[in-house]
């Protein structure tokens, strides 16, 4: 063959090759745009940031072609009733907190966390590794939803309060907004709990609506402005000690999308995930310095009441394992998990932070 001749087929050849190449690079990346309803207002730019991080990575993997437009509560649908408009395809998906539903399935509790349950490491690993995902999957396709984790708020804050707390007896008739099962839990003990989106938290505690009222931590709680209507601020948030996020989606939708985008959507949930946790981990530090600049005081919940709380969280897990065959299975699970976990967790994690804490400004 001469060198010209060979020259012009291996030209035809590149040519035919991009033809045949371009048509099906252009079926593997197909346009989708999916409209997203997130549980809380834009203003909380790191719960709210984290549903945008998502959108933005998904953009950039897909060279623009996988859009997701962000809308805060209120937009399309209210706060809590995100899961209601991706099960109805109102909207494509939604980033939200499970617990938020447990009026629908109390399993949907563990999907975000419950009262004296995990930590934000080891909520990821029980869902990861040890059954979770199937468990509260399996209740959200009651819904017609599947979810992915997609943020993570690390253990938050017990709150402000307008009174001090000493004892149990100083929870009856307090009208508390809180969310998920730390509410069933504490009205064991006399409160009366309240929940609210965030947007209608700061006005119900200046009206005295309510009494006390939890969000998330320090940087939240500070955008919120709850300090400057109650003094008291306890810790730990322990109703919420690694609370998870999730991209909800409507399982139509989910269905329709190419085997790579739905892998496209675990990979950037996975790094929303982390951006959230860290972000948090960045901003509460310095947020808290400046509540308590500002007046706020610091309280640890008393012990009695620590107490009291564990002992009405598990009067209530065995009053709902007993009638709910699904509760008790995830129960088992996640209760099995977390006596794994803290085995190690007191030996390296927490006997590590613990020194680390009390060596704090020695260099």
């Amino acid at each position: 063959m001469k060198r010209r001749d060979f020259l012009k087929s291996g030209t035809l050849a590149t040519a035919a090759a991009a033809t045949i190449a371009a048509p099906a690079i252009a079926q593997s990346m197909p346009e989708v745009k999916w409209r997203l309803t997130s549980s809380f207002p834009r203003s909380l730019d790191t719960i709210f940031g984290t549903c945008q991080t998502f959108a933005k990575y998904m953009a950039e993997a897909t060279d623009g072609k996988f859009q997701v437009q962000t809308f805060s509560a209120g937009e399309i649908v209210p706060g809590l009733q995100a899961l209601d408009a991706v099960a109805n395809n109102t909207v494509e998906c939604a980033h939200t907190p499970t617990y938020f539903y447990i009026g629908k399935d109390p399993v949907l509790g563990f999907g975000t966390g419950v009262p004296f349950g995990l930590n934000s490491r080891q909520q990821h690993s029980w869902w990861h590794f040890a059954g979770g995902e199937k468990l509260i999957n399996d209740a959200l396709a009651k819904f017609n939803t599947y979810s992915i984790p997609c943020g993570n708020s690390g253990c938050q804050m017990g709150g402000f309060f307008r009174k001090e707390l000493n004892t149990p007896a100083d929870l009856q008739g307090l009208k508390f907004r809180i969310g998920g099962m730390g509410g069933q839990v504490l009205s064991r003990l006399g409160v009366v709990p309240q929940q609210l989106a965030a947007g209608d938290v700061y006005p119900a505690l200046e009206r005295g609506t309510i009494d006390a009222a939890e969000f998330v931590g320090p940087y939240d709680d500070e955008k919120l402005g709850i300090n400057r209507v109650a003094k008291y601020y306890y810790y730990p948030g322990w109703w919420e000690g690694g609370a998870m996020l999730h991209l909800v989606i409507n399982q139509g939708e989910w269905a329709k999308l190419p085997k790579h985008y739905q892998a496209m959507v675990h990979h950037a949930c996975e790094a929303a995930n982390n951006w959230m946790l860290a972000k948090y981990d960045a901003v509460n530090p310095p947020a808290l310095r400046r509540l308590v600049a500002a007046g706020t005081e610091l309280r640890a919940f008393p012990q009695p009441i620590m107490e009291a709380a564990l002992k009405a969280a598990n009067e209530y897990y065995a009053d709902l394992a007993s009638k709910n065959e699904a509760f008790k299975k995830t129960l088992e699970s996640m209760t099995a998990f977390r006596g794994e976990s803290l085995l190690w967790w007191q030996v390296g994690e927490l006997s590590y932070d613990s020194f680390m804490a009390r060596s704090r400004g020695r260099g």
